[in-house]
């Protein structure tokens, strides 16, 4: 019997899988295309420069903070100048929103394409070696091309995405997108400087036996957190956190799972943000075939009302996912 691995195109590469699948698009002009080819260009250069790290003193923090408050790390910055480049050079993204910018970045009135980004999620742990990533979300603009860039542009909801996807630098590097039309992997080769289709038509178990979530905050989640923390330990499920979101996120979407950053004390309305990580997940796992949740809400209908707005989020396997929003009801 042939061994269905080997059927596997393991030999396309993410140019050539683009241009195949293009007529797919919603809006089959090529521009999308072209910016997915702008952002994985940018995910080359970005995983060159973490691997170099720690030779040419780039990581440890810049000392400044973002508009979060949090310490930005040098390569934060870095990251972040290489992906508005490329999207500004590239020329089909109007304008890009990140993580490490305070306001709305206008590239170019013409552009169709607005793009949501977190240039380098898990950044506090560049300086341990431990997997890090990019998250990105890409919306068709809603006021017509050519004129000035405005917040209606932006602020839509993630419903309303026409691609998200995100790139994963760890022990392999690796590009996962959707157009809405199932979710696809791409690993990057670096020898060749090629991404190459690696895991085609990816899907999340309906069922898992991994939690996600930092228990050292446990005293401070809400209750129906803390029953369905409970619930997972009396049924032997096992604790996996890793500490950067789009590691602990490709690890339940392979094997199956429940990702869980809560609202908390310290943060009543959740920690995440819903433009640059949250939003892009959220469509990732539902294309599929998962959950993604406040755990009041689904997370693409939320209306966002700030480019910084924060959500509690439970993402991961759709059985996982029901009955943790359960609790809740």
């Amino acid at each position: 019997m042939e061994d269905s691995r080997i059927a596997l195109p393991i030999g396309t590469t993410l140019d050539r899988y683009i241009k195949k699948k293009q007529d797919e698009f919603q809006f089959a002009t090529g521009e999308l295309s072209q910016l997915l080819r702008d952002i994985a260009l940018a995910g080359k250069v970005v995983n060159r420069e973490i691997n170099k790290a720690g030779l040419i003193n780039i990581i440890g923090a810049i000392g400044t903070q973002n508009v979060q408050g949090e310490d930005q790390q040098k390569l934060d910055v870095l990251a972040n100048i290489r992906f508005t480049r490329a999207l500004s050079k590239g020329g089909e993204a109007c304008a890009v929103i990140s993580e490490e910018d305070d306001e709305i970045v206008d590239l170019n009135n013409n552009g169709r394409y607005v793009i949501a980004i977190d240039p380098l999620d898990g950044s506090s742990n560049i300086d341990v070696n431990v997997s890090i990533g990019t998250i990105f979300s890409v919306f068709r603009r809603v006021t017509p091309v050519g004129s000035p860039i405005q917040e209606t542009d932006v602020l839509q909801k993630g419903a309303e995405q026409v691609a998200a996807g995100y790139l994963l630098y760890g022990s392999s590097t690796m590009l996962v997108y959707t157009t809405g039309h199932g979710v696809n992997g791409f690993t990057y080769e670096p020898s060749l400087g090629e991404y190459f289709l690696s895991h085609p038509d990816m899907s999340i178990p309906e069922d898992g036996k991994v939690y996600s979530i930092n228990e050292g905050s446990y005293t401070s989640f809400p209750k129906p957190v803390k029953e369905y923390i409970e619930f997972c330990k009396q049924n032997n499920f096992s604790a996996r956190y890793i500490g950067s979101l789009v590691a602990d996120f490709h690890r339940n979407l392979l094997k199956g799972g429940i990702y869980i950053y809560p609202q908390t004390a310290k943060d009543p309305n959740g920690k995440l943000r819903l433009m640059y990580e949250c939003n892009a997940l959220a469509f990732i796992i539902e294309q599929a075939g998962g959950l993604a949740s406040t755990g009041r809400q689904r997370v693409l209908d939320i209306d966002p009302k700030e480019l910084h707005e924060r959500v509690p989020f439970f993402v991961g396997s759709k059985n996982m996912v029901e009955k943790a929003i359960s609790l809740f009801k």
